[in-house]
């Protein structure tokens, strides 16, 4: 058994949520909402309860208006129905003194004309993510990994209404009783887009120079951080993921640049989205001391960690949580089995998008395995 001195194992405090760990437990699309509608429900509570025990859960990313769904069955934050949804989660998780950030999502051209009234998904430009989204025909109930189209761009009107819908899902969250938000900048959706030169060609204010791409995301974080305050206010970032046609060569500039405005803004964390396949470039050491440098708020990091490497990053002074993705799937109590050395079960691929219980909450908790 390790000692509770591990990196892993010391207390926290992110905001206004203590955390009894560094442990998070990374937001992961599992598309199981009640249709139609999209609707948070009972199933999604029992799951998030059974991992409260992470220092943090950081909910599946979350539509924050209709035009911002890229995927079928996923959750949304704009309706009442949405709210009353998410409090069956967020009471669950908090009786099991777990905290939770909602992850607020928008797409923009990684989408499906689907999810569209006039068939085209949105984004800072016309320009194809060369990329799939998971969307499930109505007519067979099945769902398959399809083409992204040509999307169409922004008006500048609709980036003002964008930055409004990030607001109001803000205080819809808290409404629902999260602990905080967790803004979704990275990995190719929306905001991500607007930062790199390969899915932004804009020629206003919100185009060309790096402190006109970075301009979506300070008006975002600024719009939530006066609504909920900042200190409840995180955002994921992905400086070294290029997959969706988004590689370009300024963006370590544009992701430090962001971060002073972010410090500036005072937001409660950084979130690092790593790649987490085998060949994935590794994150330059310099880069982390760069980004601490320019960024005083929590740094959480999350990308094929083991126990071991989180343990090294965070005594390395480099990070201050570490998120698990895969592993709390199968292993609802990830914390115990971290603490203990216990086996991990692994998870069921085939069962990551939409289903039932199995392969979702019908995993058990080590005692019970055992």
């Amino acid at each position: 058994m390790i000692t509770m001195t591990s990196s892993l194992f010391q207390p926290l405090s992110l905001g206004p949520a203590n955390l009894p760990n560094r442990i998070a437990m990374s937001p992961m699309t599992r598309a199981r909402t009640t249709q139609p509608g999209n609707i948070p429900n009972a199933r999604m509570a029992e799951y998030y309860a059974q991992r409260a025990s992470a220092g943090l859960i950081i909910s599946e990313a979350t539509q924050i208006s209709q035009q911002g769904q890229g995927y079928s069955f996923t959750p949304g934050i704009f309706s009442d129905e949405h709210i009353d949804g998410w409090k069956l989660v967020t009471n669950a998780v908090h009786k099991k003194d777990g905290r939770i950030f909602l992850q607020l999502w928008h797409v923009g051209r990684m989408s499906h004309e689907s999810f569209h009234a006039d068939g085209k998904p949105v984004a800072p430009s016309a320009l194809s993510p060369d990329a799939q989204v998971w969307v499930v025909d109505p007519a067979t109930g099945e769902g398959n990994m399809v083409d992204c189209p040509i999307p169409r761009a922004l008006e500048k009107h609709e980036i003002k209404a964008i930055v409004n819908d990030f607001r109001q899902a803000a205080a819809n969250a808290i409404a629902a009783g999260f602990d905080g938000v967790e803004i979704h900048g990275a990995n190719g959706y929306l905001i991500d887009q607007f930062l790199r030169r390969s899915s932004n060609q804009r020629t206003d204010e919100y185009g060309g120079s790096q402190e006109n791409r970075i301009r979506f995301l300070v008006e975002v974080a600024e719009a939530i951080a006066n609504e909920i305050g900042a200190e409840r206010t995180g955002i994921r970032l992905s400086p070294y993921i290029t997959q969706r046609n988004m590689a370009d060569e300024e963006i370590i500039d544009v992701i430090l640049k962001s971060a002073k405005e972010l410090n500036r803004i005072g937001l409660t964390y950084i979130h690092l989205s790593e790649a987490d396949w085998d060949d994935a470039p590794q994150v330059p050491v310099q880069f982390r001391h760069d980004l601490r440098a320019c960024y005083s708020g929590k740094i959480i990091v999350a990308g094929k960690y083991t126990k071991e490497r989180g343990e090294q990053i965070i005594a390395d002074g480099l990070a201050d949580v570490i998120a698990y993705g895969r592993p709390f799937i199968a292993n609802p109590d990830l914390p115990h089995r971290f603490a203990n050395n216990l086996p991990l079960a692994d998870f069921d691929g085939s069962t990551l998008f939409g289903g039932t219980e199995k392969g979702y909450s019908d995993y058990p908790a080590w005692k019970e395995a055992s």
